[in-house]
């Protein structure tokens, strides 16, 4: 049977790093076939060269699709071709509608003139292709949810005639349930003969979906697997090249007095006035030990560890405790003097300034340490972001290295760095391992517990269970504003988390 779509020998090179060296893989017709690797390994740039992003005569190598090769200029090219891809940064204009999205840069128009009742009508076709019969493809496309945004974008890809199509990290974003329907698409769009190309650093939902998975490491081809003889284990040592002894190398709590004491908290929602967020919130942090923070999307992990480092508009009222003295914290300045750090969720939108290089970002919340008279001594300013780099084992080729070319787990490290450089007693880490590899993963790991070693202590927020489980010593579980279980990591099973944080009892 002629494969789908094949890759051979594809080289990508870019000044001074050669990102694919004779890449090569192939995909067979209405298979889900995913793509794994750590962040680096080539993933990304593979399908840029694909979709024509990287056009033909910047890289070597063949494309064949359906036997015959192809040379893709530009992307359109790869498009006529049936091949489409979804970034995890959706391409959807907000303000637009879900129609003119579907139909952007190819409106039916005769003598300039748009024919509106064929877009909304063929758009209602391809939003039931996607599970979105009842959407109005009338409505601005900003208000529907991501995982309904998720789904407009495949729909979008569909519209372009793409029988290959191509998901990068389709689910960072989307909850569980969303995650769900998404797989569920996936399922009925192999049924019908379309390809998927999968990437995901979720091994469970490669496990779920995939008939069939390549592995990428260090810009080459490690193998190509059916997924019926593969494991995660043995999927997490392919992509970073030795074997993991533990995924979760939690050290054993030696929890001693008490940092951080939170009593009778609560949130009010800046949007509904007399709603509350967070209702009523009581926990202890010790020295030495990481606290989980569980629930489900919405419950209010985020508004809770937000508020605390005075980064949240909703007004709090309630006690806070570091190390005994009662502090008042309503703007993050005093969150930093009273000595908290937050690592937020998203890096790139709160914890990064993209654009300038590794040396800023660490020292940006402490610049009244390095500083004289208002003026920045440049020279403590590169030495403190070299020791970051060092002991953090940022890979970058210098501290002048501009944060937005560094990987995810690279540039979670620099905001690491950052809040390091302030000293904290508490650092709060929100999703702290989201959108990064199993090997930056672990690496990341292996720094909290350097820290807690070092007499921090840690608040994690995640949604990743085994995370919960395999990292902290104790688990609170939120379920819609208000504490629904207190665990200790060894008693508490993924269950008992889930029927807290659903609303169910708690032991």
């Amino acid at each position: 049977m002629t494969a789908a779509l094949e890759m051979r020998g594809i080289t990508k090179q870019f000044p001074g790093v050669k990102a694919l060296d004779e890449v090569s893989f192939s995909v067979r017709k209405g298979e889900v076939h995913a793509l794994c690797g750590e962040n680096g390994a080539g993933k990304s740039t593979l399908m840029k060269v694909l979709s024509g992003l990287y056009p033909h005569g910047t890289y070597e190598g063949e494309i064949v699709v359906g036997g015959v090769t192809k040379q893709f200029g530009k992307i359109k090219d790869a498009e006529e071709a049936g091949i489409a891809i979804i970034y995890q940064e959706l391409a959807l204009v907000k303000d637009l509608s879900i129609g003119e999205n579907l139909f952007l840069g190819k409106e039916p128009a005769r003598f300039g003139i748009i024919n509106w009742e064929h877009v909304f009508k063929e758009s209602e076709r391809w939003l039931k292709e996607v599970g979105l019969s009842d959407v109005n493809p009338e409505q601005l496309t900003g208000g529907l949810g991501i995982g309904k945004q998720q789904q407009v974008e495949i729909a979008k890809a569909l519209s372009k005639n793409a029988n290959i199509l191509i998901l990068d990290e389709p689910t960072a974003a989307l909850t569980e349930q969303e995650v769900d329907i998404l797989l569920d698409i996936l399922r009925e769009f192999k049924k019908r003969g379309v390809t998927c190309i999968y990437i995901s650093h979720k091994l469970n939902e490669v496990f779920a979906i995939a008939d069939t998975v390549t592995v990428l490491r260090d810009g080459q081809t490690v193998g190509t697997y059916p997924v019926s003889e593969l494991n995660e284990d043995k999927v997490i040592s392919l992509m970073v090249g030795r074997e993991l002894k533990e995924r979760f190398p939690r050290i054993e709590a030696n929890p001693g007095d008490v940092v951080l004491k939170v009593s009778d908290y609560t949130v009010m929602n800046p949007d509904r006035p007399g709603k509350k967020i967070i209702d009523n919130m009581n926990f202890e942090l010790r020295k030495g030990e990481i606290l989980g923070i569980a629930g489900l999307m919405g419950a209010g992990r985020t508004e809770l560890v937000m508020s605390l480092f005075g980064a949240y508009p909703g007004e709090a009222s309630g006690n806070v405790e570091i190390e005994g003295k009662r502090v008042t914290i309503r703007n993050t300045q005093q969150a930093i003097k009273a000595g908290l750090a937050l690592v937020s969720e998203d890096r790139k939108k709160y914890g990064l300034m993209l654009g300038m290089d590794v040396k800023s970002n660490i020292s940006i919340a402490s610049l009244q340490s390095i500083s004289s008279g208002g003026v920045l001594r440049h020279n403590e300013e590169i030495l403190a972001g070299n020791e970051y780099m060092r002991t953090l084992r940022v890979k970058a080729n210098s501290v002048e290295t501009i944060v937005g070319t560094l990987s995810g787990g690279n540039q979670q490290k620099v905001v690491l760095g950052k809040w390091l450089m302030t000293n904290p007693k508490v650092l709060i880490l929100d999703e702290p391992t989201r959108g990064i590899d199993v090997g930056a993963k672990f690496e990341i790991y292996n720094i909290m517990n350097d820290l807690l070693r070092q007499g921090v202590s840690i608040i994690m927020v995640s949604s990743e269970l085994p995370e919960l489980l395999g990292m902290s010593h104790r688990i609170i579980v939120i379920s819609e504003g208000k504490q629904a279980g207190h665990f200790t990591a060894e008693g508490a099973t993924q269950e008992m988390i889930m029927t807290a944080a659903t609303g169910g009892k708690a032991v």
